[in-house]
């Protein structure tokens, strides 16, 4: 089991930082949804700009799927926000 609060050598990653990285969230579809996103995106990337977000509905129109391209410094601060979209009681998955 890999310990996740340990560390990843930069070697060892998958990600080479500094660089934009794609996190999809989906969530029920709400008028402050994508509003609200982005201000736990700006909290963890305040880089991040809403040019940078791309909105797409469900068929139905029930959900809605952002995918936020942030710009990833290193591997806490996208841990950090993972943590946070997941936990936001608006947000239904993140990938």
């Amino acid at each position: 089991m890999t310990d996740l609060t340990k560390p990843i050598d930069p070697e060892e990653s998958l990600i080479e930082y500094p660089s934009v990285f794609p996190i999809k969230i989906m969530g029920p579809t709400h008028d402050a949804f994508v509003e609200t996103i982005v201000g736990v995106v700006l909290q963890h990337d305040p880089t991040f700009h809403i040019d940078k977000l791309e909105v797409r509905p469900s068929s139905k129109g029930n959900y809605t799927g952002l995918t936020a391209n942030v710009y990833a410094i290193h591997r806490e601060q996208l841990d950090n926000l993972y943590r946070a979209l997941s936990s936001h009681p608006m947000v239904k998955m993140v990938l």
